[in-house]
């Protein structure tokens, strides 16, 4: 493909964002530290200097002002990309993303639009503890008239964020923190990728692997390990969770006849269970084997190295679980 360059997730977002802000002039940013200093991860830096401060603004320390003045903002005709730094800061802002944003809408009678991006970092292996480490992206898809995006390479990174940013809709834009330094192929020209349509990132027959987010990596990298053992494993990266492509996960599992669904959400009551329901609903008579998941350990994520390594889905456990559908 021409003009394509290797670019960092990070890089991929801040050119999204940059490009967009030259393209539509009722856009803006604002978040902590998003100006001057760049951001927490550094995504934003330079895009003060070069759009000034009314357009890439530093907040105060407050999520919940931070949300409902962004909401307020797009009621009135604007599209604010808020960053809040941690994903796990949301439940400072629920009211305004849950009763506000996620709502008006359907509370007007269409009258009303809230055209808002929160982008915010998820994810444990930064040894961040656990507060700042938690994949809470169930949360989000559970609410009604909120759009959650979860890109895994540069190139689906800002193809995604450019559409989210030109939806009518509340997104959610999440973004692994330990993916922000992967590196893949970006196009130079404008592109979008359509909002619920998932993407097979490897085709395989024997076995599929849906993964989000970082575990499409995970995935990648097992998939590597099952094919020298004989396994053929599909890997389908949803790339939304709201709306989410079932037709492609359906497609894939009928084909394969057996599903390993991963997230580094938590196990219990998470993602994993919503895509394992539909797989077990809608293909049950194309399975030859359960539908098994791997999520995040049920505990507060650790600070020490290794105890926060044992709560994250790694390639070991999709592996194993993958071996034992075949009586392995």
């Amino acid at each position: 493909m021409p003009d394509t360059r290797e670019l960092t997730m990070a890089e991929a977002i801040r050119e999204a964002l940059a490009e967009e802000l030259s393209r539509d002039p009722t856009l803006f940013l604002m978040g902590e530290d998003i100006g001057r200093a760049g951001g927490v991860f550094n995504v934003t830096a330079g895009l003060q200097d070069e759009f000034g401060k009314d357009r890439v603004m530093d907040t105060p320390i407050s999520e919940a002002g931070i949300a409902g003045l962004a909401v307020g903002a797009a009621l009135t005709g604007m599209r604010p990309v808020v960053e809040i730094m941690f994903s796990d800061f949301l439940t400072l802002a629920m009211d305004q993303i849950v009763n506000q944003a996620a709502k008006l809408h359907y509370m007007t009678g269409g009258q009303a639009r809230v055209p808002l991006v929160i982008r915010t970092g998820m994810g444990a292996g930064r040894g961040a503890a656990a507060q700042h480490s938690q994949s809470l992206q169930a949360w989000m898809a559970h609410i009604p008239g909120l759009k959650v995006v979860m890109p895994a390479t540069p190139y689906d990174a800002k193809g995604l964020l450019k559409s989210a940013i030109r939806d009518d809709n509340p997104v959610i834009f999440l973004e692994d923190k330990m993916s922000y330094s992967l590196k893949g192929p970006v196009p130079g020209e404008d592109y979008t990728i359509p909002l619920g349509v998932a993407d097979v990132k490897r085709t395989g027959r024997d076995v599929t692997l849906v993964a989000t987010s970082s575990m499409v990596q995970v995935a990648l990298s097992a998939a590597e390990v099952l094919a020298g053992e004989g396994v053929s494993a599909e890997v389908v990266d949803p790339r939304t969770l709201k709306p989410l492509d079932k037709e492609a996960i359906l497609e894939s599992v009928k084909k394969t006849g057996r599903a390993i669904v991963i997230d580094e959400g938590y196990l219990s009551y998470g993602v994993t269970a919503e895509i394992a329901a539909i797989i077990a609903d809608e293909a049950f008579d194309y399975l030859d084997a359960p539908v098994k998941r791997i999520g995040g350990a049920d505990v507060p994520v650790p600070m020490a190295p290794a105890l926060e390594a044992a709560t994250i889905p790694n390639r070991r456990q999709v592996v194993e679980t993958a071996r034992g559908l075949f009586g392995r």
